[in-house]
Parts: structure tokens; sequence; C-alpha cells
């Protein structure tokens, strides 16, 4: 089983860790781009970003990527100069991502990123290759693949809004690092949602650190969970 990864205090929230969905956009034409990664740095934020490969180099896009796709490298880049340890969240939309990626990522702080939502059979690959993956729980895979071998789960709610204390102290109490999809990514109200997310964290000793938020909030999510 891997080490479980920690980012505690890397963000001025004490109940969880504020992941910044595409980076801390002001418009949505900002997704994904250097503007945004910023932004999220600079607040102490991580970041979620998808990654694809193009003519044999890893590439930052949501869709399949254009010639002027930025270049991983340059997030690096920007990680380093702000000398971060904000948790990175890799989101793997082709193949061959596990033997492009690694050497790349390798200037980030150890234990700070992972890669997470590739299929099944790519999966293994990132369990060959020893690097850091979460797995997926939702209404649609309530069994997540390859648990024992993942260093976190990835809470997605597709449909409804099923993440609760028991959900979260489960993969807790099995070493899991947990990732929540704040409802928002999927066109839903937030508020009751995180209401339940910090009356559980509240009540999870040892949680402080393990538990993300990727959010397309940053901001009010700040401000809601350091309440």
């Amino acid at each position: 089983m891997p080490a479980a990864q920690n980012f505690d205090g890397v963000t001025a929230t004490t109940r969880l860790q504020i992941v910044a969905h595409r980076g801390w956009w002001t418009a949505r034409d900002e997704q994904n781009t250097l503007a945004a990664f910023e932004r999220a740095l600079a607040a102490g934020c991580g970041i979620e970003t998808d990654l694809w490969w193009r003519d044999g180099e890893v590439v930052i896009s949501h869709d399949p990527p254009r010639e002027s796709a930025m270049p991983l490298r340059e997030l690096v880049a920007l990680y380093g100069k702000h000398e971060s340890a904000a948790p990175l969240a890799l989101n793997v939309k082709c193949d061959a991502l596990a033997s492009l990626s690694p050497r790349l990522l390798a200037p980030l702080a150890a234990g700070s990123w992972f890669f997470f939502d590739m299929s099944v059979p790519d999966m293994l690959a990132f369990r060959r290759a020893s690097l850091p993956f979460y797995t997926r729980e939702s209404e649609i895979e309530p069994v997540p693949a390859l648990y024992e071998d993942a260093a976190g789960v990835w809470l997605d709610q597709f449909v409804d809004d099923w993440v609760d204390g028991a959900a979260l102290s489960r993969h807790l109490h099995a070493g899991k690092a947990v990732c929540i999809v704040s409802p928002e990514l999927h066109g839903r109200a937030h508020e009751a949602a995180w209401q339940r997310y910090r009356d559980a964290l509240a009540a999870a000793p040892g949680s402080a650190g393990r538990v993300l938020l990727c959010t397309d909030f940053p901001q009010q999510a700040r401000e809601f969970f350091a309440a």
C-alpha cells in the first residue's frame, strides 16, 4: 500500500485543502491558463488541470489539444517560482502519460502531485511505475478500482450529492487521502454540501491535510472552511 498523501498547512484553511478546478479563473476563457494557475498558487491553493500529449510533449488541455496548448513544463516552472507544495491534481486525458510525465514533475516537492481519472488499463501502468494515483468512487463506480494501490480516492458526484461523513471516514480510516468534487462542477448548488463536509470534518480527528476539495469557487471555499 502506498504512503498516504498529506497536504497539511499549504492553504489558509484549517479544515481541508482547496484545489482550484483548472486554476483560479475569473472568466471561463482563463481556465487552464498561466494567469489562473498563478492566481491559485499566490493564494496558497492547489490546482487541478488536464493533461494530454501532442507531438511527443505533455501539454495542458481539457479537450484534444491545439498547437498552442501550454506545455506541462511551464506549470512546473511556475510551481518552482512559488516554491509551492500545494496539491497538483493531474487529470489524465489520454494514455501513455505514465511514461512521459514523471521526469517533467521531478522538480516538484515530493508527494505534492498525483494523477487521476485514467482508464483502468492505463491505471495499471501508473501502478507499475509506482506513480501516485487516485482511484475514483462515484454513483457509477461504487467499488474503486485498484483501491489498495491508490494514494487516495477521487470522490465524484455526477448526479447526487452523496458524499457525507461516513464516506470520508471510510477512506480516511483505510489510510487514503480523499478529494471531493464540489457539486458546482456538475451544475448543482454547493452550499448545503459544503456545510455537510464542514460538519463531517469537525467530527473527524486526524483528517487535517488529508481531505481536498476541487472547486470552481476557491475564494468562497477558503472563507467558508476557514470560518
